[in-house]
């Protein structure tokens, strides 16, 4: 878009020396030359400060998806350490359990052997 206003006031620019130049130009051919040289970079302007404001526009949204990213990795991290906690935990549990199952055992096995 930028691009091509600038090729158009670029254009208009050129017509307006040629026209000026060239041989039999009235003074309304000027004025309408002038008019629409001043429309071309006017709207090459508008197209500059559009395109400026996207780049901010977009650079904020950048920042928002670079915050939400490190965001979602913490919580990535907080789930997987919570996770390895109730692993560990529920490993502790089933030990206990076949701890007790073996001292069950042992004291049954010294009965018997008693």
């Amino acid at each position: 878009m930028l691009l091509e206003a600038t090729q158009a006031s670029a254009a208009a620019a050129e017509t307006g020396r040629n026209l000026v130049s060239g041989p039999g130009a009235s003074g309304l051919d000027l004025i309408a030359a002038q008019a629409y040289i001043e429309r071309a970079e006017r709207e090459r302007r508008e197209a500059a400060l559009d395109l400026d404001r996207q780049d901010a526009e977009v650079a904020v949204r950048r920042s928002q998806l670079q915050d939400a990213a490190r965001e979602r990795q913490v919580m990535d991290k907080l789930e997987e350490r919570q996770r390895a906690d109730h692993n560990a935990e529920w490993a502790r549990k089933a030990q206990g359990a076949l701890d007790e199952v073996a001292l069950t055992m042992h004291r049954r096995n010294g009965q018997v052997a008693a």
